[in-house]
């Protein structure tokens, strides 16, 4: 596996996306690297190899299990000139396309293209020259010249007497786990600029409304909008990251939309699960949150000492639903038939209607129960 500056491979295709290929028999590579159901190439390396390598019950073990892994697997030796492959296996040779003649002789550079990072293959010299164990991940080329990730475990072999007589290699195919890596980095990034822009959204509208609120002299009303405007940039804000899924884990938000109360030292239990719904359902359900806290704060269960509120959710009808359940207790003591709905409730119950949901309120004497349906 010694690795020199000069290579190979500079006519190979620069594309870095690993194309299905075709096998020798034309069948499309399999992606696992299975269907090793027996290898003679193991027998034949030991027969090669002579005394003082593999012997005894040692060479029916490195032959077994040579012959039935799925792992692709080569040894190279690095007492001859440019340290060339003397065994490959047989998923080693379905994974690269290249017959075992094609690959006995030759230094592993020879997978090595125009796109694979030199900074991956110097790690891999330095551990070589060191005698070390290493893994790196290399952008390496088939006979066909198409392109695959592989994850390539290395380390020497010693025989009894100390002596390094083999380095050992493992190779595997990550080519759809480094997609996946790739797709999740952009997804963060993408969070992270979006999370920027909504911040500097909501703080535009927070101070169109505050100087509105000034020049027509509703300060009062101003401040509400912008608590409301407030709790849905926390919401939201908490839920980016999550987002590129297509949906959303509630309890983040909901704490999200909570905190400050928290903060502010009112007594709060959290007791829902890891329910997961579609990103859209995060305005509704954060400004329905929102109006019970400020009534709770103003009106209800935190407005006395002593006061406590619980809030429980989770999905129902199989799946088809968000069922959200807000209760206070502790609270003063409440004459239903006082009670007039004011511009939160208005709020609530519009928004919820329009999620095809509803809301259920029940007055107890001690604080309101309310239990909130929206489909997702």
């Amino acid at each position: 596996m010694k690795d020199d500056s000069e290579h190979r491979s500079e006519d190979r295709p620069s594309s870095d996306a690993p194309d299905g290929t075709q096998d020798r028999d034309g069948d499309e590579r399999s992606s696992n690297q299975s269907q090793m159901l027996f290898d003679e190439s193991p027998g034949r390396f030991l027969a090669s190899r002579g005394e003082g390598k593999f012997e005894g019950a040692s060479g029916m073990l490195f032959e077994q299990a040579m012959a039935q892994t799925r792992m692709a697997i080569c040894l190279t030796d690095p007492n001859q000139h440019d340290n060339p492959i003397v065994f490959a296996n047989r998923a080693f040779r379905e994974l690269t396309g290249y017959d075992e003649d094609e690959i006995l002789g030759r230094n592993c550079r020879f997978l090595q293209g125009r796109r694979t990072d030199r900074e991956q293959v110097q790690a891999m010299r330095r551990a070589i020259e060191s005698e070390e164990v290493t893994i790196v991940e290399l952008l390496n080329y088939r006979k066909d010249g198409s392109a695959f990730w592989n994850a390539l475990h290395l380390g020497p072999i010693y025989n009894d007497a100390g002596d390094l007589i083999y380095f050992f290699g493992s190779q595997w195919d990550v080519t759809d786990v480094k997609s996946a890596r790739a797709g999740e980095q952009h997804a963060r990034v993408l969070a992270r600029e979006l999370s920027h822009r909504m911040k500097n959204m909501f703080a535009v509208i927070s101070g169109i409304v505050t100087v509105s609120g000034r020049m027509h002299k509703i300060e009062g009303e101003a401040a509400e909008i912008n608590s409301r405007i407030q709790a849905l940039g926390r919401a939201y804000e908490t839920t980016l990251d999550d987002a590129a899924s297509g949906s959303i884990e509630l309890g983040p938000a909901i704490r999200a939309i909570l905190e400050p109360y928290r903060m502010a030292g009112m007594a709060i239990s959290i007791d829902g699960n890891g329910a997961r719904v579609p990103f859209g359902s995060v305005s509704v359900i954060g400004l329905v949150l929102h109006e019970f806290a400020a009534n709770a704060e103003q009106h209800g269960a935190w407005s006395t000492e002593g006061g406590s509120v619980t809030v429980d959710w989770g999905i129902i009808e199989n799946g088809e639903k968000a069922r959200l359940e807000w209760r206070e207790s502790g609270g003063p003591r409440i004459d239903e038939a006082t009670i007039e709905p004011g511009v939160g409730t208005a709020i609530m119950d519009r928004i919820v209607r329009s999620a095809a949901g509803k809301i259920d309120r029940v007055w107890n004497p001690d604080g309101l129960k309310a239990v909130v349906e929206v489909t997702i």
